[in-house]
C-alpha cells in the first residue's frame, strides 16, 4: 500500500485515517457519515484518494462504529451529532474540505449555516436534500409501510434497515461490493427524530454560500430522490457529477474509484492543495 491506515477510539470517538506515504495536497478531508453507519463506510473512498495524495479522517458519531453510546439513540438529533462534526473539523491545523454521506450531508449543511461558511469545499454524497425530508419519509412509507409503522412505535429510524434484504434495498445495488448480509451486519441504529426535525418548520438552508459545493448524485437511490438532490443541488449552485446505476452508499459500488477519481478532480479544479 501506498499509505498507512491508523484507527483511534480517543474520548469515545473512533477516527480512521488514511495518511499517504506521498502526501500532495496540504488540506485534509474529513468525512462525515449517514445513519446507521460508521467511520468505516468511507474505506474504498479513503483509500482511493489517499493513492491520490489525499490525507482523509472519518469518524464514527457516539452509538455508530466503535464509538460507544454517550446518549441513548432514540433521542440523538441534529444538534447533538453537530458538536461533534465541530469538533472533528477544529481538530485539524487548517481547515478541512467536508464531505459528508446522507445524513452527513445534512449535517455538512448544518455546518455551513450553524457553524462557519469558510471551508475549501464541501461534498455532499447522496445529501439529504437542502430543505425537507418529509418527500423521503413519504417514499419510504409506501415503499415499506411496515417498517415506517414500526418505526413509528420504537422512535427509532432501525426498522427501516431491520435484516439484510432491507438494508440492502433502500441502500445498495446488486452490484455493490458488500453482500446485504456484510452490510447489514455493519450498520448501527439510529435515531428518528433527526429526519422529523430535518424539515422547513425547523431549518433553512443557507442561500448563496461562499463554500464551493460538489454534489455526488447516484442515479438509483431509493433512499433521498434523485430528483429532489438535483433541485437542492441547484438551490445551492453546486457542481454536479451523476453517478449511473450508483444506488445511495454511492461509495460502495463496483465504480467507486472513478467516482473518488472525479471528485479528486474537482477538488484540483477548485485550486485546493
Amino acid at each position: 500500500m501506498s499509505f498507512d491506515i491508523i484507527q483511534t477510539v480517543e474520548d469515545g470517538i473512533e477516527r480512521i485515517s488514511y495518511i499517504p506515504h506521498e502526501r500532495k495536497f496540504k488540506t485534509p478531508i474529513v468525512m462525515q457519515h449517514g445513519m446507521w453507519h460508521g467511520a468505516w463506510c468511507w474505506e474504498t473512498w479513503q483509500s482511493s484518494l489517499a493513492e491520490l495524495g489525499w490525507e482523509s479522517h472519518s469518524h464514527s458519531l457516539p452509538g455508530h462504529g466503535q464509538s460507544p453510546t454517550q446518549r441513548p439513540l432514540r433521542w440523538c438529533t441534529l444538534g447533538y451529532y453537530l458538536k461533534f462534526l465541530e469538533a472533528e473539523v477544529k481538530r485539524h491545523g487548517q481547515k478541512p474540505v467536508l464531505m459528508g454521506h446522507s445524513m452527513g450531508g445534512a449535517l455538512t449543511q448544518w455546518y455551513l449555516k450553524k457553524v462557519a461558511d469558510d471551508l475549501p469545499a464541501a461534498v455532499l454524497v447522496a445529501s439529504w436534500n437542502s430543505h425537507e425530508m418529509f418527500s423521503a419519509i413519504f417514499s419510504s412509507i409506501l415503499r415499506d409501510p411496515i417498517s415506517s409503522a414500526l418505526t413509528m412505535l420504537d422512535l427509532t429510524s432501525s426498522p427501516m434497515v431491520r435484516n439484510p434484504k432491507s438494508a440492502s434495498s433502500l441502500l445498495t445495488s446488486p452490484q455493490a461490493i458488500y453482500s446485504p448480509e456484510e452490510l447489514h451486519q455493519r450498520l448501527n441504529g439510529e435515531s428518528w427524530w433527526v429526519l422529523v426535525q430535518y424539515n422547513q418548520l425547523m431549518w433553512q438552508p443557507k442561500k448563496n454560500p461562499q463554500t464551493p459545493i460538489l454534489w455526488i448524485l447516484p442515479e438509483k437511490d431509493k433512499a433521498v430522490l434523485p430528483n429532489t438532490q438535483a433541485r437542492s443541488a441547484r438551490f445551492y449552485d453546486a457542481d454536479v457529477i451523476p453517478v449511473p446505476e450508483a444506488a445511495h452508499n454511492v461509495m460502495m459500488e463496483p465504480n467507486f474509484r472513478e467516482t473518488a477519481t472525479k471528485i479528486h478532480e474537482w477538488l484540483v479544479k477548485q485550486g485546493i492543495d
